[in-house]
């Protein structure tokens, strides 16, 4: 494996993302979104030694009360604090808990996905493109930036055509920050303690749309040529 060349700190944030290989589709159905989000909320705790194979056998009370007591004790390996998964690639932001969390999270998390793909669609080997890449937060303004990016993921690559059915889009943390679920995935108090309300965080991401569309297009332009 190639060595890293940004280091993963403990406490800092990073924006953490990776695609599939030759941009292949690595989501190919509801089913595999929803798997992938299952995946990155179980993973992000330091849990003790269950597979996630055993975990989803068990009945829905007994999930409830293994999360409330992962809650209580509060060992992470990473604070997942924005996502986004589109077909061919994952934004995650995350901030590190434990020395090496990130590096172990996204190994378990990626490794699992991986088996679970191949055996739902009968393939073998990787299906990601090599080391997930990570790049390390500087300061508050890059995080706000940075979680705006990811949410606007889906209209700027246009898989999501028009900006009002952006909060709809299932698979991002977005409708988390807006609708308040009650069982979130995401730590949203990082970044909404900056805004007056979720409205205010809303106009914020939206008010950059066009613009992060427009880059993104030229972008894609630029690569084809």
């Amino acid at each position: 494996m190639p060595t890293r060349t940004t280091p993963l700190i403990t406490g800092h944030f990073y924006h953490i993302f990776n695609r599939g290989i030759s941009k292949q589709p690595i989501f190919l159905g509801k089913k595999d979104f929803k798997r992938a989000m299952q995946l990155l909320r179980f993973y992000s705790f330091d849990i003790p030694k269950i597979r996630f194979s055993k975990f989803s056998l068990l009945s829905r009370k007994e999930r409830n009360q293994f999360w409330k007591k992962l809650r209580k004790e509060e060992r992470k390996l990473v604070e997942l604090v924005s996502f986004c998964l589109l077909p061919n690639h994952f934004h995650l932001l995350l901030q590190q808990k434990k020395d090496n969390g990130i590096s172990e999270f996204m190994s378990l998390f990626q490794n699992s996905f991986t088996r679970y793909f191949n055996t739902r669609y009968r393939k073998i080997g990787p299906i990601l493109q090599g080391q997930f890449k990570a790049v390390r937060i500087e300061d508050e303004k890059q995080l706000l930036h940075l979680s705006r990016y990811i949410h606007l993921n889906p209209y700027s690559s246009f898989i999501v055509k028009k900006l009002p059915e952006l909060e709809n889009y299932p698979w991002s943390s977005l409708s988390e920050y807006l609708e308040g679920e009650k069982s979130p995935i995401c730590s949203q108090e990082t970044i909404l303690t900056n805004f007056k309300n979720p409205k205010d965080y809303k106009r914020f991401v939206f008010d950059q749309a066009n613009f992060q569309r427009a880059l993104e297009r030229i972008k894609y332009l630029v690569i084809e040529k």
